[in-house]
């Protein structure tokens, strides 16, 4: 059995290098860039072995993955985020269910190691956060909806035991970035959903995310990055209803962007 791998892009020329020499392995590699501005295309083009890069205007998450998996020649198909990492066992691991694949199975779900400033967070949520990344072509495709695209998988799913590492966030100020794309896109499934927003959503919801976070889901068992973690995901909640109130008083939809 053959293995490809997808990985769709905007401006990751920090990350592309290392999460494609994890999977150097594999018997095919793709790149779908979203017409970056920095040198992600440059480095993936330079890579041996190499690595075929496409490159197309923005559609959104699952448009966009859905045209890499397309592309792809071999009989499994491994999706990857540019910060994402397969580490050595994973490899194994993987490799092992190529070749003796569990009966009926057409999809495996990976768990993943969420690493945050430096720090792996094992509670609040974040672990074992599976993720269904390894599928047999033509058994899968995405949805298309603004966050948080599914997979929707025609068959069995097993689970992978070895995980994923993710390289979310290197420094607190890449949260930032990332919150402001993020809650406009969940803000934007809000509007869509013609969600109206009171005073109770912008107090008492994210009060009720940071005691889900930190207490319920045991973030504080991760110390000082896992407090930082549960102030992080109420500001979330905050700015997601805050950017939707914006939007029901100026009467427009934000952009979508990836």
């Amino acid at each position: 059995m053959t293995l490809s791998v997808v990985v769709i892009t905007k401006d990751e020329a920090h990350n592309i290098k290392d999460c494609f020499e994890s999977v150097h392995w594999a018997d095919e590699r793709i790149l779908v860039d979203a017409e970056s501005s920095d040198q992600t295309v440059e480095i993936a083009r330079s890579m041996n072995p190499p690595v075929q890069v496409f490159t197309r205007s923005w559609p959104g998450f699952g448009p966009q993955k859905n045209f890499g998996v397309a592309q792809a020649s071999s009989d499994w198909i491994l999706i990857l985020d540019a910060d994402e990492r397969v580490t050595l066992a994973l490899q194994h691991e993987i490799h092992d269910r190529l070749h003796r694949p569990d009966l009926g199975t057409v999809a495996y779900r990976v768990p993943r190691r969420n690493v945050l400033w430096g720090h792996w967070i094992r509670y609040g949520g974040l672990y074992p956060d599976y993720q269904i990344r390894l599928f047999q072509k033509g058994t899968a495709f995405y949805n298309d909806i603004p966050i948080h695209e599914n997979l929707i998988v025609k068959g069995a799913i097993g689970t992978l035991r070895h995980p994923l590492d993710h390289y979310s966030e290197r420094h607190i100020e890449d949260h930032f970035k990332k919150m402001d794309v993020y809650t406009t896109l969940a803000a934007k499934g809000k509007w869509d959903a013609r969600v109206s927003v009171s005073w109770h959503h912008l107090l008492l919801n994210p009060l009720v995310t940071l005691c889900k976070v930190l207490f319920l889901k045991q973030g504080v068992r991760d110390g000082v990055a896992g407090l930082i973690n549960s102030l992080f995901s109420s500001m979330y909640t905050f700015l997601k209803y805050a950017k939707v109130w914006e939007m029901s008083r100026d009467g427009r939809q934000p952009q979508e962007r990836p």
